[in-house]
């Protein structure tokens, strides 16, 4: 500590969801910041190099995958994902809150989304996105419950070899101990708050 803070105890602890948008909001989040405060490897559970192994092995048929936050979170993580399956052959299917939930990104904007980035012939930057489905999941939390989806998404899943859970509430906070019948990837980062105490 410097000796500013020699005065001040420090204290970890998680923010809650509405804290963390109320930061967001304020002081916003820069992604270069958030790249160098990242927790080195090996994580807690860390089945990175597992996933990676597979990844180059084979491929999916179908893959379900449940998005989370609005943004950056959907243009720069979740549909380059889907566009490396598409690229692979797989059906993909994006799931998204019917309903606002803080940030998360909603089936309606998600339709509007990929309908403004595909081009004229359908494609995803280059890749034929006829393959790629946008789902209702039926919730309007920041978690999710699997036995109670929408009947379009349990419908569609049916037949998934991949499920993909993105985010804190619907990766870690409910389904971090979920067991599938498929492979599934849980994508979540524990957000810690470091405060200064007087």
């Amino acid at each position: 500590m410097s000796g500013k803070d020699s005065g001040r105890a420090r204290s970890a602890r998680k923010l809650t969801r509405p804290q963390l948008a109320e930061v967001f909001a304020k002081d916003g989040l820069s992604f270069l910041a958030s790249c160098q405060n990242l927790v080195s490897r090996p994580w807690v559970i860390d089945d990175l190099d597992s996933f990676k192994t597979n990844w180059a092995k084979k491929s999916w048929k179908k893959a379900i995958i449940f998005v989370d936050n609005s943004g950056a979170d959907i243009v720069l993580g979740i549909l380059p994902f889907a566009r490396e399956l598409l690229k692979r052959g797989t059906q993909v299917v994006l799931a998204a809150n019917d309903l606002p939930s803080i940030n998360d990104v909603t089936y309606p904007e998600l339709v509007e989304i990929i309908s403004k980035l595909k081009d004229e012939k359908g494609q995803l930057v280059g890749v034929d996105a006829s393959g790629l489905l946008v789902a209702n999941s039926g919730n309007d939390l920041p978690v999710i419950d699997l036995a109670n989806v929408s009947p379009e998404l349990a419908y569609l899943a049916s037949d998934a070899d991949l499920v993909v859970l993105e985010g804190m509430g619907r990766s870690i906070e409910t389904n971090l101990y979920a067991q599938m019948k498929c492979d599934s990837v849980k994508i979540g980062m524990v957000v810690i708050a470091v405060l200064l105490i007087e």
